[in-house]
């Protein structure tokens, strides 16, 4: 029964990636191929925040920490010894992952809303130490040096998205593939585990502090690759840009909204929310700050208070009600438990 369940998720997710893969092809306007860029990209972000808080139940609000960690790692690099960003990349990755490791260690002694706290306050410090870190050109931020359009240096002309877009879908399918297969591990199983009883999964033995520290450096790892691809898309980058606090909610909501826990569940929320974000702001004209995210506050209040498993839990309750079975929680219900 287990084998049927993962070959159909298997199915379902090669026919959303590759749905969404055909759709620049078929839609030929640039507006609709940034929208969809951004889609992927907090998709993605959304896909990597769900290791450690959907799958482990460690709630995290300072992600744009390590999104921010991977855009100066790679931009510094280049912006001061010309090091390739693709070298970047992944130097701001591994760097994100031993900040992650480093800040997570102390933090994991902390429960619940704390530890929540913890993580938002240490994304706020490290946002202020590169607001006044004159290495890093402070508030004033970096433009990225204008090379030869080439793939090997991750610029292309500003008129065709379609290069930058193949780029991040690449990226999120290989997100997306190591999702499922922590999902779908031993170590999953373990992180699955330390969410529902913190207490029951040491009494068999689990190492809780280690598998949290893992599933937490693998999603500031991930987070930091996108981190890298946003500065290379948008040449420019500054410490409200990248370390924002918006940024980690909206990290955060789409995933409640979609169904945490579940790999759907960023896809479907940052399907919902960056075509409002984008077509809000274009509409009222850069005076609706902040109006996206009031819509999509009161979306998820309302998820929140009659479907508390997102978007993916009502469509499995339909499921399963329509098979006559009975209705079953999709993830942990409380995002800060």
């Amino acid at each position: 029964m287990d084998r049927l369940k993962h070959l159909n998720q298997k199915k379902i997710l090669l026919g959303i990636f590759v749905l969404i893969g055909i759709l620049p092809l078929a839609v030929r306007n640039i507006n609709f191929h940034n929208i969809l860029i951004l889609f992927v990209v907090f998709a993605s972000l959304g896909e990597a925040w769900n290791i450690i808080t959907g799958f482990t139940g460690q709630t995290s609000f300072g992600h744009a920490a390590f999104f921010g960690i991977g855009a100066y790692t790679s931009t510094v690099l280049l912006y001061r010894y010309g090091v390739n960003p693709w070298i970047g990349m992944f130097l701001g990755g591994i760097i994100a992952a031993i900040v992650a490791a480093a800040v997570s260690y102390p933090c994991f002694k902390l429960k619940g809303h704390y530890f929540a706290i913890a993580t938002l306050a240490i994304a706020e410090i490290i946002q202020q130490i590169f607001v006044s870190w004159e290495y890093v050109e402070g508030a004033t931020g970096i433009s990225l040096p204008i090379m030869d359009e080439s793939l090997l240096n991750f610029q292309f002309h500003p008129l065709n998205k379609l290069p930058y877009f193949y780029i991040v879908y690449i990226m999120f399918g290989l997100v997306l593939v190591i999702a499922y297969w922590i999902e779908n591990s031993k170590m999953g199983f373990y992180l699955k585990a330390i969410r529902e009883s913190h207490e029951a999964a040491e009494s068999i033995g689990i190492n809780t502090t280690r598998y949290k520290l893992y599933a937490m450096m693998a999603s500031a790892f991930l987070t930091a690759l996108f981190g890298t691809f946003y500065a290379q898309y948008f040449l420019y980058i500054d410490p409200f840009m990248v370390f924002a606090l918006p940024v980690s909610m909206k990290i955060v909501l789409l995933t409640v909204l979609g169904g945490l826990g579940s790999l759907y569940g960023p896809i479907i929320g940052a399907a919902v929310l960056i075509p409002l974000s984008e077509y809000t702001r274009i509409n009222l004209g850069g005076t609706g700050k902040g109006v996206d995210l009031i819509i999509f506050g009161l979306l998820v209040v309302i998820v929140a208070c009659y479907q508390p498993n997102g978007i993916v839990g009502f469509f499995e309750k339909v499921r399963r009600r329509s098979r006559g079975k009975g209705v079953v929680d999709y993830g942990k219900s409380d995002a800060c438990g």
